[in-house]
């Protein structure tokens, strides 16, 4: 895995105001994530006194904190997924092929860079970036694999593939 493969989405900068005897300062936030396109993923929060900044180190950070997620034909998801993080809820639904990305800002940018090609996803409750990225995380993680599953029933895959369809 190097560097120069990952792709990355900025998804959220907010400005934070902190009142000074002298005035006002102006601090940044940014909200990134990042990854290659085949399944890895990273997301990450940063602070800064400049805008370029505070994307830069978000951006490092979520290059650093990549992780996993199991991709049905290097496409999709492998089942529907609820994922919950706070108040914010996201349903995400597997898909045929063909159907592309039909999700909002914020997840559209995750499974942008994760390389999912084909769902339908919905933000259900809070629509705060954070909150909606780190539930579309959460879901992507609880996905249970037949590699997974076949484990768990002590059977092979092929058993538990065929029975599906």
């Amino acid at each position: 895995m190097e560097n120069n493969e990952l792709k990355e989405k900025l998804i959220y900068i907010n400005r934070i105001t902190k009142v000074v005897k002298g005035g006002r300062r102006f601090a940044f936030s940014a909200l990134v994530v990042a990854g290659n396109q085949s399944g890895k993923l990273g997301i990450a929060h940063a602070k800064a006194k400049q805008v370029s900044d505070a994307i830069k180190k978000a951006t490092e950070l979520a290059k650093r904190k990549l992780i996993q997620i199991p991709l049905k034909e290097g496409r999709t998801l492998h089942h529907d997924v609820v994922g919950k993080k706070g108040s914010g809820k996201v349903i995400l639904r597997s898909a045929p092929k063909g159907t592309g990305i039909i999700a909002s800002g914020a997840i559209r940018a995750v499974c942008e860079v994760v390389g999912i090609k084909d769902i339908v996803a919905k933000s259900l409750g809070s629509s705060n970036s954070h909150n909606v990225v780190r539930a579309c995380m959460e879901g992507l993680l609880n996905q249970l694999t037949p590699k997974h599953i076949s484990n768990l029933r002590g059977k092979k895959i092929s058993e538990i593939i065929e029975k599906r369809g």
